[in-house]
């Protein structure tokens, strides 16, 4: 089962190579804000798994992801069934592949008179993880001042700021609905051993579409550099569109529609303000163009976004 497991494995990891390298030669300069904190809680010392782990967030680190314990099937099965499709519904599958490819080597460690997964204690519910991309048009430029300001305003260092800027965001999108051109929803529970894996090669994909990041406010620490500053502006007017992406990883179920419309879209939005505080483990609110000169084409767009369905 095992060398089944990674016989299939292996092939898919190098096709979504393919995804998560694209060229940013072309695009234009963006904007960042996120941070979080993927945890577990802490269990009784007399169970042995008395520690308590904190993921690394904000940068390339923190990539742990399955912790290497053995895990029962049905801990997972109820998680298949994501939404979605492209490298989002590849990565939740295949974060549920890692976490079953790890149930059967710890199932094969449990015979050398370890307890088996049953035995232990239970550990964190699934991890929804939600990823909204949007393409507005280029005259939505009180969006891109409205994102520069809450990076300048907010402490990302904890949740209760985190869901500031969740809200702030949503509710600027929100108010200017006649401007949305092009979406793309997608949601999917994973396993909370995968989830912060999962999360940062989203995270890393979308920024990856960016030249560079002109304007950044990730786990309390903003951007400071000077010379950023003098090349943050608007767009050139050759501009066509204003691109953004929000990824969200919830404790909670969140409704997420899948349609190609505004309604779903705007019904998307609100149930993405309305997260917790408690709830909301980790996010990212990714946009471009940010930098003064630099433009978004319509051919940009679709290539760099081509899950995004035409409002």
């Amino acid at each position: 089962m095992r060398r089944l497991f990674l016989l299939i494995l292996s092939p898919l990891i190098a096709i979504s190579l393919l995804f998560l390298n694209p060229d940013p030669s072309n695009a234009a300069r963006g904007g960042r804000i996120g941070g979080g904190s993927f945890r577990t809680p802490s269990l009784p010392r007399s169970s042995g798994y008395g520690r308590t782990y904190r993921g690394g967030y904000g940068g390339y680190g923190g990539y742990g992801g399955y912790g290497g314990r053995g895990i029962g099937f049905p801990f997972i099965l109820p998680f298949f069934g994501f939404g979605g499709g492209g490298l989002f519904g590849f990565l939740i599958l295949m974060a549920i592949t890692g976490v079953i490819v790890n149930s059967v080597r710890g199932n094969n460690v449990s015979n050398n008179n370890l307890r088996s997964f049953t035995e232990r204690p239970t550990t964190e519910p699934p991890v929804t993880i939600i990823q909204l991309q949007i393409g507005l048009l280029s005259s939505a430029k009180q969006l891109q001042k409205d994102l520069r300001e809450i990076a300048a305003s907010s402490d990302t260092s904890n949740n209760k700021g985190l869901q500031s800027v969740l809200q702030e965001t949503t509710l600027a999108l929100l108010r200017q609905p006649e401007l949305w051109a092009y979406a793309n929803s997608e949601a999917g529970s994973v396993p909370f051993l995968s989830s912060e894996s999962t999360f940062n090669k989203l995270s890393i994909n979308a920024r990856s579409k960016l030249k560079g990041e002109l304007t950044s406010n990730v786990a309390g620490k903003i951007l400071t550099d000077n010379s950023y500053a003098n090349q943050i502006g608007d767009a050139d007017s050759l501009n066509e569109y204003i691109a953004i992406t929000l990824i969200v990883a919830t404790r909670n179920q969140i409704k997420i529609n899948q349609g190609s419309n505004g309604e779903d879209l705007k019904e998307n939005l609100r149930n993405l303000g309305s997260i917790s505080t408690n709830d909301l483990i980790a996010l990212e609110v990714i946009w471009q163009p940010e930098g003064e000169g630099d433009v978004l084409s319509a051919e940009e767009l679709v290539t760099s976004y081509p899950n995004l369905n035409h409002l």
